[in-house]
């Protein structure tokens, strides 16, 4: 063979393979940006989803479950927030407000929270889905099921109208109402986050003190100051409220129901428990048994509160068979129960239908999860041991929980056992291609 078509050859596939080269990393470099941007993403996502679950332990109790603020404690979920700088708001979070209810969070400053943990709580300010946030707090059981407003009782409030000064009075109740009563309570008793105020010893503090203590707060309380809410005459209002509050009927300020917040991951726990521990009693549908009650029925849906219900399922009711289940179970796990048994309201009967006994033994023996409410997952547990299928057991529905179906699995190894001989016959085929041209006789003509 000439020396010089065996150079041309050698020169051209060497170019060839440069120009592969440089045509890899040429593409390389065009995708590191899309590379660069997914990366981060991903990186944003991890820490948005460890943000949510601080959140929700940390600040849910004054920012509300979804950033809109309980109170005079501001939202979080404010487009405004958007705008305001990075560092103003990690400094916020770290160091918290003077002369407020917000407490410094970060360690150096005697918080609970590390510099990477507050910085996530800026991401979520800055990145986050309120409604995804909201979720979380609810599946953790977080939620603060505190009333944020209620309305006075119209006929007390009319009567306390024709005290003196009654006119006062009534403004005061109406805002105590609706701004006052999340955190104080009903009638202002209080509750587990802020004391109460119909209470003889607040009566005896002095109005300058008390309205002091409206207008700025009180440092080192989650009390929030009103001055910049309230006006001026609203504050005098509230402070004749509390001083003379034992002249208001007891009822006034009621407390409102509070429909418990539920989630589609909250239902489905709601349905796997009901299945396993109350299906027995009260029938797999809550159409009842000879041995409990009726729960989907319209009567008893529109008459009792989610409290109400949450409470008889965390006390029990004496003398009935319907136990304590308050010592065995989590609140999370008995408000996932309230508000699956809540579901059935809409299409509740107005009258009960007992399930009556059939082939197998009585109904409360039966937890047969196949007749969920529609929408609802069925229960893939219960204490009778139904026969359920897993997504990573269906040879077709998954390998270890990843989504990817055994079948494309199946594909894609084909796809690069054949990728793979190819490119081996390929190269083999280079390879004795130019050994063969270098083996031909030269010509020496």
């Amino acid at each position: 063979m000439n020396p010089k078509h065996s150079f041309l050859i050698e020169s051209f596939v060497g170019l060839g393979a440069l120009l592969l080269i440089v045509s890899a990393l040429g593409l390389y470099i065009l995708n590191e940006p899309v590379r660069i941007v997914q990366a981060q993403d991903e990186v944003l996502a991890v820490q948005l989803d460890e943000a949510m679950t601080l959140y929700a332990e940390n600040c849910a109790v004054c920012h509300g479950s979804n950033g809109e603020g309980i109170g005079a404690t501001p939202p979080l979920n404010n487009p405004a927030l958007l705008t305001m700088p990075y560092e103003d708001l990690y400094k916020t979070i770290a160091r918290g407000r003077y002369q407020t209810a917000m407490p410094a969070w970060s360690i150096e400053d005697g918080g609970a929270l590390s510099d990477y943990q507050i910085d996530e709580l800026v991401l979520l300010i800055l990145h986050g889905d309120w409604g995804e946030t909201g979720d979380r707090v609810v599946n953790l059981g977080l939620a603060p099921l505190i009333p944020f407003t209620t309305e006075a009782d119209p006929a007390l409030l009319e009567e306390i109208g024709k005290l003196p000064d009654g006119a006062t009075l009534q403004t005061a109740i109406t805002l105590f109402a609706a701004n006052c009563v999340s955190c104080h309570g009903a009638d202002g008793v209080g509750t587990g986050i802020a004391p109460a105020l119909n209470d003889p010893t607040v009566r005896e503090k002095t109005p300058d003190e008390i309205t002091r203590i409206i207008t700025y707060g009180n440092t080192g309380t989650l009390m929030a100051g009103w001055g910049n809410i309230l006006a001026p005459e609203d504050i005098s209002a509230l402070v004749t409220l509390i001083q003379r509050w034992e002249e208001v009927p007891s009822g006034t300020i009621p407390a409102p129901d509070v429909p418990i917040a539920v989630t589609e991951e909250s239902l489905a726990l709601g349905s796997q428990l009901y299945a396993a521990n109350c299906s027995r009693c009260h029938g797999p549908e809550g159409q009842g048994t000879p041995r409990a009650p009726s729960l989907n029925v319209k009567s008893f849906l529109t008459e009792t509160s989610d409290q109400a219900i949450q409470q008889i399922v965390t006390l029990g009711v004496p003398g009935t068979a319907m136990p304590t289940w308050g010592d065995r179970m989590t609140e999370a796990e008995i408000q996932a129960i309230v508000g699956f048994i809540r579901q059935w309201e809409p299409t509740a009967p107005e009258v009960a239908v007992l399930t009556r006994p059939g082939g197998g033994g009585p109904p409360w023996s039966r937890t047969d999860t196949s007749t969920t409410a529609p929408g609802l997952m069925p229960s893939t547990s219960s204490s009778t041991g139904t026969n359920t299928t897993d997504a990573t057991t269906n040879p077709l529905t998954g390998i270890n929980g990843s989504g990817q179906t055994v079948l494309q699995a199946i594909l894609d190894w084909r796809l690069l056992v054949l990728l793979g001989v190819i490119l081996s016959i390929a190269f083999t085929l280079i390879y004795s291609g130019l050994d063969a041209l270098r083996r031909m006789p030269r010509n020496t003509g």
